[in-house]
């Protein structure tokens, strides 16, 4: 007998040998049909998996994250089981799930075109209309070598010879399709309802670009029609709101061949970047946070000293000055530490808060780039707090508090993760229990609902990381708040303590957008590029019907500049419903139309952006109107 312990905390025995499927069946027939796969002891396992112990289980549905990877990752297989049916002579790379779907690559002779998408996606219906089993089963080394050398697989030998010697190798069998992959999988094919192929694109072999280029086919899977039909107007949704369509459409931001990777800020793109960093400094100032600058170039001493020269050195980019190696900085940290470390610091002093928007350089690949969201500089909103060991909770409760009140400003809902000390990290099991103690303290003090990540912080000290939600359900990591154990002793960083003996300090990295660049991306996508009115480059376009209007529309626009309002004119010889039309297509948030009767009444006719017609105003009541949503940051 067996003791089963679920996720609710109840236990029961069972028989050896019972699978996790009969094990969802004796507690419910419902449960046992939406049930994909199981959580053993915390590692996802096949519905056939038998427990040879006592153990905790899991029963995980679509809406568990190990169970969405089993259900897609099943698809994988259907689709590459599709394409060597229909494509015999095709070579299989690799085809994990992904978040919101998966992927397969291919080694081809010829680019998949849409024509043979459509093809594939068909024959993969037909692979789950046959509702095939799967049926997983174990090799020897030698044996799954030899076996995928005799069916011409070469890149799946590869990874059979880079497998550790004591590795278990194995493979899923569905008729007449057989892949090396260690799962977990669904029964059969037939549990996959609704999928769709998006896209067919190059990739390189293990994402190296001195290695072949393959064809990677994207797809995605849900149980139910109606899921798969949401995401996809998501994705057209998403399509419209590309930041870097908008960005070129609103003549915000540009990306030039000139600088891949280097984004080039027109002048209303300079208004949202200054009006967010603006803002980044009133509220960290409110909050006791001092600015500093550090230099963009230092020498290689530094950065050896920091561990980045060993651990970072190929996203690095380095310059000779007077026959000696500097490195343009990629992070923030290392300046930080030196202007800490430049005084003597007294318990008194501490907690100090360093803010810096510093701009950093890392080397991407090419192919990584990705409009303002991957780029090889940016602006990080970077802060670096030297504290007390006592002093961690209450510190980590004011970054929170921020983060929290930057988020709502902008309407973003978000959720929060704890990653603990992984396998490979400095410091001692004291610092580590004090440091994810002070986090966790923090997260239940503010009762805020949390993951933990267990093994997934940084080596040098826990982390919370803050996932927003935008407005069409897409998730983004943006704020963090790391504790760093290894910088502080790196830098021999001190503080006099009350005993009057020297102490190393606790230091927090923490950033609220992230980087200016990808959170501008992020809130461009949001809003769809109809910013609020308080972020919107122009708050205000006057459109005077013909040139007789002229005189009145100029004092108008006077009058609102002089209340910092955000205004353009536009006196071209065009009619008044193209104006309104284009101000309309610019996301304008205000449209002040100017006529015979306006002119006469000292009014404007108010046309806004979201709400249509309002009406005529007079010139001080609109001012009010659209000041009193400045101030309040209406959205």
């Amino acid at each position: 007998m067996i003791r089963i312990t679920l996720k609710d905390g109840s236990s029961k025995e069972y028989n050896d040998g019972i699978t996790i499927r009969e094990i969802a069946e004796s507690i419910s027939a419902g449960l046992a049909r939406a049930v994909l796969a199981g959580e053993v002891d915390g590692r996802v396992k096949d519905l056939s998996f038998q427990p040879e112990k006592d153990c905790t289980l899991k029963l995980l549905t679509f809406d568990d994250e190990g169970g969405r990877l089993a259900y897609r990752h099943t698809a994988s297989h259907v689709l590459a089981q599709a394409v060597k049916r229909l494509f015999p002579n095709v070579r299989l790379a690799i085809g994990p799930a992904i978040d919101n779907g998966f992927y397969y690559d291919f080694d081809t002779e010829k680019n998949f075109t849409p024509d043979d998408l459509t093809k594939i996606e068909k024959e993969m219906e037909s692979i789950i209309k046959e509702d095939i089993s799967l049926e997983r089963y174990t090799l020897s080394r030698d044996e799954a070598l030899r076996f995928m050398e005799e069916k011409g697989e070469p890149y799946k030998a590869e990874l059979i010879r880079e497998l550790p010697e004591n590795e278990e190798i194995s493979f899923y069998k569905q008729g007449d399709f057989t892949d090396l992959c260690a799962g977990p999988h669904l029964p059969s094919t037939g549990k996959l309802k609704a999928i769709r192929l998006m896209s067919a694109t190059g990739a390189y072999w293990r994402g190296n670009e001195k290695n072949k280029m393959l064809q990677r086919i994207y797809g995605t899977a849900y149980p139910k029609k109606s899921q798969l039909e949401e995401y996809l107007f998501r994705m057209e949704e998403a399509k419209k709101r590309d930041h870097r369509k908008l960005g070129k459409e609103l003549d915000l931001f540009d990306i030039m061949d000139e600088g891949p990777g280097f984004p080039f800020f027109m002048p209303k793109g300079m208004v949202l970047r200054n009006l967010l960093e603006d803002y980044w400094r009133s509220e960290h100032k409110k909050a006791g946070y001092q600015e500093i600058k550090t230099p963009m170039i230092l020498n290689k001493d530094l950065w050896v000293r920091s561990g980045h020269w060993e651990n970072y050195r190929e996203n690095m980019y380095t310059v000779e000055i007077d026959e000696q190696d500097f490195a343009i900085k990629p992070m923030n940290c290392p300046g930080g530490m030196l202007v800490y470390k430049r005084k003597l610091h007294s318990y008194r002093d501490l907690p100090i808060r360093a803010g810096e928007l510093g701009l950093v350089h890392r080397h991407e690949l090419s192919g990584a780039l990705h409009g303002l969201m991957r780029v090889r500089c940016f602006t990080q909103d970077d802060a670096h707090i030297f504290m007390t060991p006592e002093q961690i909770k209450d510190e980590v409760i004011g970054v929170i508090n921020l983060i929290d009140d930057f988020y709502k400003v902008f309407g973003f809902k978000y959720k929060v993760e704890l990653s603990t000390r992984p396998e490979k990290s400095i410091g001692s099991d004291e610092m580590w229990e004090l440091s994810t103690s002070g986090l966790k303290e923090a997260l239940d003090a503010k009762g805020i609902s949390y993951k933990i990540n267990e093994g997934d912080g940084a080596f040098y000290g826990p982390k919370i990381d803050f996932h927003l939600e935008d407005s069409i359900g897409r998730t983004w990591q943006c704020g963090t708040i790391q504790l760093d154990m290894n910088l502080p002793e790196r830098f021999d960083l001190t503080y006099v303590g009350a005993d009057g003996e020297k102490h190393r300090p606790v230091m927090i990295h923490r950033v609220v957008f992230g980087s200016i660049e990808r959170f501008i991306a992020i809130l461009t996508e949001h809003f769809a590029g109809a910013f609020p009115v308080w972020l919107s480059p122009v708050q205000v376009k006057i459109l005077p019907i013909v040139d007789k209007h002229y005189d009145y529309a100029y004092e108008v626009k006077k009058l609102l500049e002089q209340k910092d309002i955000r205004v353009e004119l536009d006196t071209r010889n065009e009619k008044i419903g193209y104006k309104i039309r284009e101000a309309q297509m610019e996301k304008t948030p205000y449209m002040l139309v100017i006529g015979d009767k306006e002119t006469e009444g000292r009014a404007v006719a108010v046309r806004s952006r979201k709400d249509g017609d309002i009406g005529a105003m007079s010139v001080p009541d609109f001012i009010n109107k659209i000041i009193e949503e400045i101030k309040t940051k209406a959205k």
